[in-house]
């Protein structure tokens, strides 16, 4: 760790006390309004929340991977809206920069990542695809000193509160495949970006996703990340390990807070005479539980940690999103299963929590793609 253990601590106990004190307590609200309140938006800047990967020179935190696993475990003990908000910033709306924009777009741009001034968004995804993300058809004409981008995005995280979008685009249509594609960073306002009408998603209500829509948005070239063509693919993969670790961690974390609400439930909730947390086939559920999110926690500080020592982890991260994600929906589904009745309306938080982690298993590579790569992955390394 960069950090001595003093440091962290009292980082990790400060997130813990604001998700309990600030952000628990307005779940329903943002379930209900589709918004998260912005005296909470103004706290989470103040807390560092928006910056908490981004290097300490550009005004973030600069927290390693296990670290920021670790907060992750935390954020996520509350409505994935909250750490929606943030995550983009923290993750592949920065990422890209962080690892392969020039020294002016850093300086540029980071600084207001990190205070939460400016909020990312990554636009990768389209209409036409999806988990075969290089058959991306949005293009991108250089003329002179501009690039002109026509195309559709989908589901775009953040895109109606972002202020950059991360917009990946073909710049040589003689290459089918990836290496046609170039990175851009796109302001919000510029002439020729608009955005569709808001997804009415099944979950995760307060955390709004849109398409992003390119008519002759005329972009300068002094924005394509890296001041270089064909590239673009290329930094969207180097951050994919990062991002299914954190997503991993917050599977973890969601985890940990639908198997505490159940657990109370279960000991308070009377049958038979008595309490059903004695009914031994409750036990059951509450303990495979407990065993599979102590397994995937122990899988993704394991990869973490690996990644802080420089090592390539891409099948650890695959691993790690796989199970985690697997774990957190079996966890919800017994969740409901122990509330009976109850998990099934929306006076428990249970309900909601069913709805909002359905949507792990997708993004970040479904969980069909993560054992695509495992097993290419495993095949590679035996021929070699």
């Amino acid at each position: 760790m960069i950090r001595d253990q003093e440091t962290l601590s009292i980082l990790l106990d400060s997130l813990a006390r604001f998700v309990r004190e600030r952000l628990v307590p307005a779940e329903n609200e943002v379930a209900e309004t589709d918004e998260i309140p912005a005296d909470i938006v103004s706290e989470m800047r103040e807390l560092g929340l928006f910056g908490l990967t981004i290097p300490e020179e550009y005004g973030g935190l600069g927290l390693t991977m296990e670290e920021e696993v670790l907060a992750a475990f935390e954020i996520a003990k509350t409505s994935p809206a909250f750490r929606s908000l943030v995550g983009t910033n923290n993750g592949i709306g920065s990422q890209g920069l962080i690892v392969d924009g020039t020294d002016e777009q850093k300086r540029h741009y980071l600084p207001k990542l990190a205070s939460g001034e400016l909020i990312a968004s990554f636009a990768l995804t389209e209409p036409g695809s999806g988990s075969d993300a290089a058959s991306l058809r949005t293009t991108a004409v250089r003329e002179r000193d501009h690039y002109v981008i026509n195309g559709t995005k989908r589901f775009i995280t953040n895109a109606p509160e972002a202020g950059i979008y991360t917009v990946m685009a073909r710049t040589n249509p003689d290459i089918k495949g990836a290496g046609g594609i170039s990175a851009f960073i796109v302001e919000k306002g510029t002439p020729g970006l608009s955005l569709g009408k808001i997804d009415k998603k099944m979950g995760q209500q307060g955390a709004h996703t849109c398409d992003v829509i390119f008519e002759n948005c005329r972009v300068s070239a002094a924005n394509l990340i890296g001041g270089k063509e064909g590239v673009g693919f290329k930094t969207a993969m180097k951050v994919l390990d990062k991002g299914r670790l954190h997503i991993s961690a917050i599977c973890v974390g969601v985890a940990e807070r639908m198997l505490d609400d159940a657990l109370r439930y279960a000991m308070e909730r009377k049958q038979f005479g008595q309490p059903i947390a004695g009914f031994q086939l409750i036990q059951a559920m509450l303990a495979d539980s407990r065993a599979e999110i102590y397994a995937a926690r122990s899988m993704v500080l394991d990869a973490a940690r690996r990644r802080d020592d420089g090592q390539d982890v891409s099948t650890e991260a695959s691993c790690c999103k796989l199970f985690a994600s697997e774990m957190c929906g079996r966890v919800a589904d017994r969740a409901v299963q122990i509330h009976g009745g109850a998990g099934y309306v929306s006076e428990y938080a249970v309900e909601r929590f069913y709805r909002d982690v359905r949507l792990f298993r997708i993004y970040e590579g479904t969980t069909q793609i993560q054992q695509l790569v495992i097993a290419r992955n495993m095949i590679r390394d035996a021929s070699r």
